[in-house]
């Protein structure tokens, strides 16, 4: 679990949100919005806000990226 100052926490493991995951990825914040809606980006929707796993988007990330290499 990530620390409140939105630190790694000792595990490695750090809670994202939204706006965070949009300026990692470099997209615009409704895009993530929009595909994490659809399925297409892990997520899970806590208290109503949509948090991510960083290692868990990293993993998705690179599978995204092997899925479409050539």
């Amino acid at each position: 679990m990530a620390k409140a100052s939105g630190q790694p926490s000792h595990n490695g493991e750090q809670i994202m949100t939204l706006r965070e995951v949009a300026r990692y990825l470099g997209l615009h914040v409704m895009t993530v919005y929009k595909l994490t809606r659809e399925g297409r980006v892990p997520a899970a929707k806590i208290g109503g806000q949509w948090r991510f796993k960083r290692d868990v988007l990293d993993e998705w990330l690179e599978g995204q990226m092997h899925r479409h290499s050539p």
